[in-house]
């Protein structure tokens, strides 16, 4: 994978929303929604914050080949609506919880586009397999939060994230079960610790990881879908202002991933790749 004040809401987050969707397509891919920076307190009010960062990627998930590329973070709520956006990661909670409260349910769509393989590669044996096109993943993400785990302010959420590819490209789903500890860390920072998996369909595994004979890399044929990967993430942000959740600040998010089963052992991964994949992404910050 951020807060709001409103002036005026939707046309300030929309132009948001435009400006995040320029960030790079493989930092999108990092499963971690960033959560919200909302450390100490939360009077339910519409707020916004806003990222631009830059970032080191793989060219594709699987990829040993790394670039530096921009990034960012966009995060808020506006009329009960919170939303959370890094890269092309679009995710929504329609369930306005009351402020305050020690458990917050999460519930609402999902929209996320998939840029794997869709341009240079700069393996040749990988980018002699020509591209893929663009995904489209539409879905659903639900989950629960607690607050008070730990420490008062710290809370402990579980979701899981459905998406279906509605495009023609894999024309398959992908799962996203989600764990996190999100907790203040003193006065002006806020650390959200998280641990994902990610579980895909069939058509998902033969699009992206499997090869056809005759190709420069071993013809492979995944057995199925299943389990891709686990990681694990890390975001940090740090109040520059006085007032916390005011004014600039300051990000890092870094990912780890590891490739798992017939994704590890594809040739794209196991002869021209690596099975540890890292995302990172640090910036400056703006809320409102």
């Amino acid at each position: 994978m951020p807060g709001s004040r409103v002036l005026p809401a939707f046309a300030l987050s929309a132009a948001a929303l435009a400006l995040a969707a320029a960030a790079s397509p493989t930092l999108a891919q990092a499963p971690e929604r960033a959560g919200p920076p909302a450390g100490l307190r939360d009077d339910g009010g519409d707020r916004l914050t806003i990222g631009f960062g830059l970032g080191a990627a793989p060219d594709y998930e699987g990829s040993n080949d790394y670039r530096l590329q921009p990034g960012g973070i966009l995060q808020g709520r506006v009329s009960g609506i919170e939303f959370q956006m890094r890269g092309l990661n679009l995710y929504t909670d329609v369930i306005a919880d009351r402020p305050g409260a020690r458990t917050r349910l999460v519930l609402g769509p999902v929209a996320q586009l998939r840029l794997e393989r869709n341009g240079d590669v700069d393996d040749p044996r990988v980018a002699a397999l020509g591209t893929r096109k663009t995904a489209v993943e539409l879905g659903l993400t639900a989950g629960i939060s607690q607050r008070g785990v730990l420490i008062p302010p710290a809370s402990l959420n579980f979701d899981v994230t459905l998406l279906r590819d509605v495009a023609g490209a894999h024309r398959s789903h992908v799962i996203t079960p989600t764990l996190s500890l999100n907790s203040p860390v003193s006065q002006r920072g806020f650390a959200r610790l998280g641990v994902s998996a990610d579980f895909v369909g069939k058509g998902f595994a033969q699009y992206y990881y499997g090869v056809a004979p005759g190709m420069p890399l071993p013809a492979y044929t995944p057995t199925g879908g299943g389990l891709k990967s686990v990681g694990g993430s890390l975001l940090y942000t740090h109040d520059l202002a006085g007032e916390p959740r005011k004014g600039w600040g300051l990000f890092m998010l870094t990912n780890y991933k590891r490739m798992q089963g017939d994704f590890a052992r594809s040739p794209l991964v196991g002869t021209a790749g690596s099975k540890g994949q890292v995302f990172a992404v640090a910036g400056l910050s703006y809320s409102l």
